[in-house]
C-alpha cells in the first residue's frame, strides 16, 4: 500500500514542493559550478622541468579520443536518463529528484577536488615537451636549467594539469554512482546468486575504466594521474550515493530515505492539521460563548434599567 500512494507522486503534484524543500541544496550546487568554472581557470604550480626530465614527458602530441565536451554527457547526462527511465516505471518523484541531485554533488564535489590537486601539484603531461617546444628547439635557463618553453599559452598552460585526471575522477564519480543506484534497484547483494545482476552493474564502471584508459593512451595523462582521479571520482560518489539512499546490500535498499520518511511526514502533517482544526473549533466555541454571556450581561442591564 505504501509502494502504490508514494509510487504515484509525479513531477506534476509534487516536483515543485520537493524542490522548494531542496532550495538550499540547489543553490549551492549552482555554487560548486562556479567555482568548478574559477579553479578550470587557475593558473597552475609552475612545476621545475629539467633537461634530465623531459624523456617521460615527450610523448607526440594527439587529439583526446573523449573530448572534454563529453565528459559531463558521460558523467552526469547518461545517468540521468537512466533515472528517468526508472521514473517513467515506477512515478517516483522522490527517487528521481535524489538521483539526481546525487549525481551533481558527487560530479561537481568531484570536480572540485581534482581542479585544486591539479593547480596545486603543477604535474607536466607526457606531451608536455611539444607544448613546451612545439618546433623541436630546446631552451633552458643557464643558471637554473629549467625550461624556458615557448609555446602557445593556453595549451602550454593546460600541459601543467596531469595529475589527477579529470576525465577520470569525472567519468568514475557519475557512473560510480549510477553503479550504486543500479546495485540497490536491481537487488544485487540479495544473497541470491544472480551474477547477471553483478555484470549490470559493473557496466558503467567499465565505461569510466575506458575512459581513463583512453586518456594514458592519448598520451595526456601518467597512469598514476588516471589511478588517482578514479579513486578520487568512486570515494567521492559513495557518500554522496549514501546521503539519500540506504546502502546496496540493504533491504531498502531500492528507494531513497524519502520514500520510507513520507508516511511518517503525512502522518504527521494530518495530526498538526487535525490539532489545528480542533484548536480552530474550539477557540471558535470559546468565542461563541463570550459573546453570549456578552449578550446576554447587556440584556439584563436593560431590564434593570
Amino acid at each position: 500500500m505504501r509502494e502504490v500512494q508514494l509510487g504515484s507522486h509525479t513531477v506534476q503534484t509534487h516536483g515543485v514542493r520537493l524542490a522548494r524543500k531542496h532550495t538550499h541544496d540547489w543553490v549551492v550546487l549552482i555554487l560548486l559550478a562556479a567555482l568548478v568554472v574559477a579553479l578550470h581557470y587557475a593558473p597552475p604550480f609552475s612545476r621545475f622541468v629539467g633537461k634530465d626530465m623531459m624523456t617521460d614527458i615527450r610523448y607526440p602530441v594527439k587529439l583526446s579520443t573523449v573530448p572534454a565536451w563529453s565528459v559531463p554527457m558521460i558523467s552526469i547526462l547518461c545517468p540521468w536518463l537512466v533515472f528517468i527511465s526508472i521514473y517513467v516505471a515506477r512515478r517516483d518523484v522522490y527517487d528521481l529528484h535524489h538521483a539526481a541531485l546525487g549525481v551533481l554533488f558527487a560530479v561537481l564535489i568531484t570536480a572540485v577536488f581534482t581542479d585544486v590537486i591539479k593547480t596545486a601539484v603543477g604535474r607536466p603531461r607526457p606531451d608536455f615537451f611539444w607544448r613546451c617546444f612545439p618546433d623541436g628547439k630546446q631552451l633552458y635557463d643557464q643558471v637554473t636549467g629549467d625550461v624556458i618553453c615557448h609555446g602557445e599559452k593556453n595549451f602550454l598552460t593546460d600541459g601543467r594539469k596531469s595529475f589527477p585526471s579529470g576525465h577520470t575522477s569525472w567519468s568514475f564519480a557519475g557512473l560510480g554512482f549510477l553503479s550504486l543506484y543500479l546495485s540497490g534497484k536491481i537487488k544485487v547483494f540479495d544473497r541470491q546468486g544472480h551474477v547477471a545482476k553483478l555484470c549490470i552493474v559493473i557496466l558503467p564502471l567499465l565505461l569510466a575504466s575506458l575512459v581513463g584508459v583512453s586518456r594514458v593512451d592519448d598520451y595526456r595523462h601518467h597512469w598514476e594521474d588516471v589511478f588517482v582521479g578514479g579513486l578520487i571520482g568512486f570515494i567521492t560518489a559513495v557518500p554522496c550515493y549514501l546521503h539519500f539512499f540506504p546502502p546496496p546490500y540493504h533491504d531498502q535498499g531500492w528507494r531513497p530515505y524519502a520514500y520510507f520518511h513520507m508516511p511518517e511526514e503525512l502522518q504527521a502533517a494530518n495530526s498538526n492539521n487535525a490539532q489545528n482544526q480542533q484548536s480552530t473549533g474550539g477557540h471558535q466555541i470559546a468565542m461563541s460563548e463570550q459573546q453570549h454571556n456578552r449578550t446576554s450581561r447587556n440584556d439584563l442591564e436593560s431590564g434593570s434599567v
